[in-house]
């Protein structure tokens, strides 16, 4: 076995390979997709030399990184390794090849000097081991509209707003000085290259990527300023001579609850809808109480953590974020890779700021670096934690305290996989 960064030369093996590990040998070769990701060095492959083809040694696993920015507590864009594209062939689990493209990866991150790396999660059992935690979680709902009985009278909006649909070529204009405008308002969100919006847009093919042209609408102020964006489609259903037609919101983007509201006001007011279908929202997001019923939102089933993190420079990582509460805590923190492990003072002032740096001090918490990368995004809460025994709480209230100090604004979101 031979674990290595690929060339451009391979990118073909490299594809199908990915394929093959997600379980889609039948997808169309994405070579378009491939050469704009390709970055010397940050595409990983583990070749197995015995038994070779006639186009060189079998690609049997996967991986990739790149640099991103992810929004944390406060609205600083954190520089992340971001991980993705990890696979490994059926016929060849079990030999440490996702460890060895993972901790070379991790470690190659650390000596660019990034203080956390990111990944999306397929199943929940592989990644701790790894030093990543849970950062983010997506919430949806499937509105019936008949029961929710629409919006509430009387919600705030913009005086003077206006909403459009949009042609394809608006939003590609359009979206993403919006969404560069909405990023630091939501901690967990990273940043949409180019190529998102062109692959969103209908404007390039990823084979395997079920695109259809749907609905967007841009809200503007009474000004012209442009404050949100809606993306749906509508499946076309009949039950029996009655309209039965699910509408799926893609992507909502608000600047404010006024723009949210109005919005929301446009979903659920198009003829033929029965059920207004949002797979992910912000987990504290009012959706389901600006409705005339509440009971008529039930959670979506694709409720699940989402984006993981694993902190590689703790000073570094919580000097970027900001702080609800002045205070101090120490913690024992573990680092399988021993990267991260001692004890740290978090100390954070009335301004804010905050600052981490290593202490002889007792510990009040001890937690894996996993854990404390949940922590540090604020997707749960110490006192949960320690209830179920992923944090210990050294110092009676100390968990307690953790949460006043880390406690975010806005509950950590990211809306795009990657």
């Amino acid at each position: 076995m031979e674990i290595r960064p690929i060339t451009r030369d391979e990118l073909a093996v490299w594809d199908r390979s990915i394929s093959r590990g997600f379980l889609r040998p039948h997808v169309a070769p994405a070579t378009e997709w491939r050469e704009i990701q390709f970055e010397p060095g940050r595409m990983q492959a583990a070749f197995d030399h015995r038994d070779p083809t006639p186009e060189g040694p079998r690609c049997v696993a996967t991986f990739r990184s790149f640099d991103a920015e992810l929004t944390v507590p406060g609205g600083a864009r954190l520089p992340v390794d971001a991980v993705t594209g990890v696979t490994v062939n059926s016929t060849h689990t079990r030999r440490g090849l996702l460890s060895g493209m993972m901790r070379r990866d991790l470690a190659a991150a650390r000596e660019r000097g990034l203080p956390a790396a990111i990944l999306i999660a397929a199943e929940y059992n592989i990644y701790g081991r790894f030093g990543f935690g849970p950062a983010t979680r997506s919430t949806g709902w499937r509105v019936d509209v008949l029961r929710a009985r629409g919006l509430r009278a009387g919600l705030p909006v913009h005086d003077g707003h206006r909403i459009d649909f949009v042609t394809l070529e608006e939003v590609r204009k359009l979206g993403p000085e919006l969404y560069e405008r909405w990023r630091p308002t939501q901690p967990g969100a990273i940043g949409r290259p180019e190529h998102w919006w062109r692959v969103r847009t209908g404007d390039l093919d990823l084979p395997g990527f079920e695109w259809k042209e749907g609905f967007t609408a841009l809200h503007r102020t009474a000004d012209g300023t442009v404050t949100g964006l809606i993306n749906y489609t509508v499946d076309e259903k009949f039950d029996g001579a009655y309209p039965d037609c699910p509408l799926n919101v893609r992507d909502f983007l608000a600047l404010d609850q006024q723009t949210a509201n109005a919005l929301w006001k446009l979903a659920f007011s198009v003829d033929w809808v029965r059920h207004v279908v949002v797979p992910s929202l912000r987990p504290d997001d009012p959706l389901p109480l600006l409705l005339n019923d509440p009971r008529g939102a039930r959670p979506h089933e694709d409720d699940s953590d989402f984006t993981w993190l694993r902190l590689l420079d703790l000073p570094a990582a919580f000097a970027a974020r900001r702080y609800t509460a002045p205070g101090r805590l120490v913690l024992d923190v573990t680092d399988p890779e021993g990267w991260t492990s001692g004890r740290w003072a978090l100390e954070t002032a009335a301004d804010g700021t905050g600052r981490t740096t290593p202490t002889e001090d007792a510990a009040d918490l001890a937690l894996g670096v996993g854990a404390l990368g949940t922590l540090f995004q604020g997707a749960d809460t110490a006192t949960r934690l320690a209830a179920a025994a992923m944090v210990a709480e050294l110092t009676p209230g100390a968990a307690g305290r953790a949460d006043t100090l880390l406690r975010p604004e806005r509950t950590p979101w990211n809306p795009d996989s990657f």
